[in-house]
């Protein structure tokens, strides 16, 4: 079943960071005179770039309309994203961050892939909504800079230690396991008085009041979050448990899924938080193969003819006459890694050596020797020797926890960029009903 624009989008934000989303324009809006509703140091929003945006969020819940909040509210969320893209864009430019043609169509490629259709499809997909083609390119070509922007600020501060992955592993919170989360954040702006302070607490015990009355907790979210995923329910999927701040994390180690959070207090303002599950970090067993190979490969002295025909050569000599693989191998063989070894590849994952070793691997009974095979690397002889399975809980416990400090790192990394490059632009929000949007962005941004 084919997918609506919509969703087509929706996928493409999954594949970028949070910060990287941008809502794509549906069908241009029709109106007799366009004005500028924001400034962005020497760039402008206009009223039809916001409208279009609108409109895509509503073309993403149609059915569930329910689930938006009221127009003035939703305009102001869609303006503090397309305000924040609009920022990120500029500093890439000025950053010499170039995305080409050929990088996009890569990237269409994978958004055509991910959905289950060819790049043209997904053309006249999104044609058919009444969408521009190239706009969606251009969108596209944005959220590769962005994504680019990102890695350049984090990829020189985040750096992470054997120390801190062994106390992250030895930590009870890691041995917690994983939970899927989501929140509603109700911001205060810096420096607010007491009385601001108030009206957020009772924001979000008007909030809470909503969903313990039956409202859902993802219409909640969108309705009230101030948080950049609002509109995406306030979904922030599964996250180990030591990711998680530490006061929020006590409290969530007490819920149960479906739990929802008293309003939490922290630096940005309050959190509500709902355990949407749990599990349990398990043993990770993978299947390892032993094998063996010899490789020719062509070269100055050997023709592409002759190294298949030297290789079809030692097949015989080994299935034939009986000759000893290891021994030929280290006669013979071009692989650096193993000939020395008499071809011995070691215990491996199947795919560990590429794609069409993997393949012949599992055609192959233990013992049993390839027919000669071609890959990009020259003529194969394999041996397939055994299969176990090997307990890799350790190493991928260390590889997850290695991930879980630096994506933690790298998104208070940038969330921390996100803070400066907001204050200190110069952003005017001329239309004064949308205001709210520019006060909201200095207490959440990002």
């Amino acid at each position: 079943m084919k997918q609506s624009i919509a969703s087509l989008l929706l996928a493409l934000a999954i594949m970028l960071p949070a910060h990287a989303q941008l809502l794509t324009p549906a069908a241009p809006a029709s109106q007799p005179l366009d004005r500028i509703v924001a400034v962005v140091n020497d760039d402008v929003i206009l009223q039809s770039g916001l409208n279009d945006a609108v409109a895509s969020v509503q073309q993403q819940y149609a059915g569930h309309t329910e689930q938006l909040p009221p127009m003035n509210v939703l305009q102001q969320q869609v303006l503090n994203r397309l305000v924040l893209m609009r920022l990120q864009i500029q500093k890439a430019q000025d950053q010499g961050i170039h995305v080409s043609d050929a990088d996009v169509d890569q990237a269409i490629q994978g958004v055509a892939e991910q959905n289950k259709l060819s790049p043209e499809q997904l053309r006249a997909e999104v044609e058919r909504s009444g969408a521009s083609f190239a706009s969606f390119r251009g969108q596209l070509a944005d959220q590769i800079t962005v994504q680019r922007l990102h890695q350049s600020v984090v990829q020189d501060s985040v750096s992470v230690t054997d120390s801190e992955i062994d106390n992250l592993l030895s930590s009870p919170t890691y041995k917690a396991g994983e939970v899927h989360l989501a929140h509603i954040q109700i911001s205060i702006p810096g420096g607010a008085d007491a009385a601001a302070i108030q009206a957020a607490a009772a924001k979000a015990e008007q909030t809470l009041a909503a969903i313990k009355g039956g409202m859902d907790f993802n219409a909640a979210a969108i309705r009230y979050s101030d948080a950049p995923d609002a509109l995406d329910g306030g979904d922030l999927g599964w996250r180990r448990l030591d990711e998680i701040p530490p006061a929020f994390a006590d409290t969530i180690a007490s819920m149960k899924p479906g739990d929802v959070s008293p309003a939490l207090r922290g630096p940005t303002g309050f959190h509500i938080l709902k355990l949407v599950d749990q599990r349990q970090s398990s043993r990770k067993m993978v299947t390892e193969l032993h094998a063996r190979q010899i490789l020719i490969k062509p070269s100055e002295l050997l023709t592409p003819a002759q190294a298949e025909q030297k290789a079809q050569d030692l097949y015989h000599r080994i299935v034939d006459k009986h000759e000893d693989f290891a021994t030929l191998a280290k006669e013979n063989s071009k692989d650096d890694t193993s000939a020395n070894l008499g071809g011995d590849m070691g215990w491996f994952p199947q795919q560990a050596w590429g794609q069409a070793i993997a393949t012949q691997l599992g055609q192959l009974k233990d013992n049993e020797v390839s027919q000669p095979f071609q890959s990009a690397a020259g003529w194969h002889i394999l041996q397939r020797l055994g299969e176990r399975q090997s307990d890799q809980t350790t190493q991928i416990e260390r590889d997850q926890a290695r991930q879980a400090i630096g994506t933690r790192k790298s998104e208070q990394a940038y969330d921390d960029y996100l803070r400066d490059l907001r204050s200190n632009a110069y952003v005017d929000i001329l239309v004064p009903e949308l205001r709210a949007a520019d006060d909201q962005a200095a207490a959440s941004s990002p």
